[in-house]
C-alpha cells in the first residue's frame, strides 16, 4: 500500500469521478483505475461500486477513505513539520469560501499569503456554510470562511468572527418601497422572494427572522448565486435580503434599504479546532493583519 494509492482514493471518494479524479491528481484514467484496482486486490475488497455512469463508495470503502485521509494528513504534516524546523512554510492549503465573503479582500489576502509563503499551493473551492464547515470538520479543507445568522456559531471548529453586517432589502429601482429610509419585516412578508435554497445557512438567516417575528413570506425563486437572485430583483420579478456588501460590489442597478429588526449574518474565519496545520496557522496570521489593516 502506498500513499500515492491512497491519493487516488481519496480523490475519487470527493469527486465520485475516477475521470476527475486523475484531472486533479495528473495522471491518466487508467493509471489511476489501475493504482486503485491493485490496491482493492491487496485489501480483498472493493473501495469503489462501479457502473458505466455512476461511481459510489462501498461500506468498506467508507471506512478505508476515513483512514486514508488521516493517513495522508499525518505524512503531509511529517513533512511540513520538518521543514518548518528551518523556518519554511510549505504543502497544500486548502480552502474553503462562500459566494458572498465580504469581510475580507480575499483575493488580496491570497496574495499577500503567497507572497510570504511562496512554496504553498493554495487550493480554493467554494460552497455554502454547511457543506464547509462539514469538509472542514471531516479534515477535506484546511481554512474555511463561513456566513451564519446570529447566534449560530460554527460547530466543531475553531472559528474567529471577521464581521457583523445586518442584512438589507434589495429591491428593484422604481419599487414602491426603494425611497424609504427603513422598512419593517412585515412591510415586505407579502411580496415574492428570492433567496438561497431551502436548509441552507444563507437562507436561515432570513428564516429565523421571519419565523421570529411570527411572519411567512413567499420564496418562489432559490438560486445558489447571489449574482442570479440579484438578477431576479433587478428584473423586477422579485425582492430579497442581502449583506449591503454583497449588493455593492455587484454591480446590479437595484436599490437597498436598511431592515429594521431584520436579520444579521456573521462571519467566520473557522479552523480545525484540534491541530491545525502549519500553512494554515500561516494563513490565519495573515488574514488577520488584512483583517486589522
Amino acid at each position: 500500500m502506498e500513499l500515492q494509492q491512497l491519493r487516488y482514493v481519496v480523490e475519487v471518494a470527493e469527486t465520485l469521478s475516477f475521470t476527475r479524479a486523475a484531472e486533479r491528481c495528473f495522471v491518466t484514467q487508467s493509471a489511476l483505475s489501475h493504482q486503485i484496482a491493485s490496491l482493492e486486490r491487496e485489501l480483498g475488497r472493493r473501495l469503489f461500486a462501479r457502473s458505466s455512469r455512476h461511481v459510489r463508495l462501498t461500506e468498506s470503502g467508507q471506512a478505508f477513505v476515513a483512514h486514508a485521509r488521516r493517513a495522508l494528513r499525518s505524512a503531509d504534516q511529517a513533512k511540513e513539520d520538518a521543514a518548518a524546523v528551518d523556518g519554511v512554510v510549505e504543502g497544500t492549503l486548502r480552502i474553503g469560501v462562500i459566494p458572498t465573503v465580504t469581510a475580507i479582500d480575499l483575493p488580496a489576502v491570497l496574495v499577500a499569503y503567497r507572497g510570504a509563503y511562496p512554496l504553498v499551493r493554495v487550493e480554493l473551492q467554494v460552497g455554502n456554510s454547511d457543506v464547509l464547515a462539514r469538509r472542514l470538520r471531516n479534515d477535506e479543507l484546511d481554512i474555511a470562511l463561513l456566513g451564519l445568522r446570529e447566534g449560530v456559531d460554527p460547530e466543531g471548529v475553531e472559528s474567529r468572527v471577521l464581521s457583523r453586517d445586518p442584512l438589507v432589502a434589495v429591491f428593484p429601482r422604481g419599487h414602491e418601497l426603494a425611497d424609504a429610509e427603513s422598512i419593517a419585516l412585515d412591510d415586505v412578508a407579502g411580496m415574492t422572494f428570492a433567496d438561497f435554497p431551502t436548509a441552507t445557512s444563507g437562507r436561515a438567516q432570513s428564516d429565523g427572522a421571519f419565523a421570529a417575528a411570527g411572519l411567512t413570506r413567499d420564496v418562489a425563486f432559490e438560486a445558489d448565486s447571489a449574482t442570479l437572485i440579484l438578477g431576479l430583483v433587478e428584473a423586477g420579478l422579485a425582492v430579497t435580503l442581502l449583506t449591503p456588501g454583497t449588493v455593492d460590489r455587484s454591480g446590479f442597478d437595484v436599490v437597498t434599504v436598511e431592515v429594521r429588526g431584520g436579520p444579521v449574518r456573521l462571519e467566520y474565519l473557522a479552523w480545525d479546532a484540534a491541530a491545525p496545520r502549519n500553512v494554515a496557522r500561516a494563513f490565519i496570521a495573515v488574514t488577520e493583519v488584512a483583517h486589522s489593516a
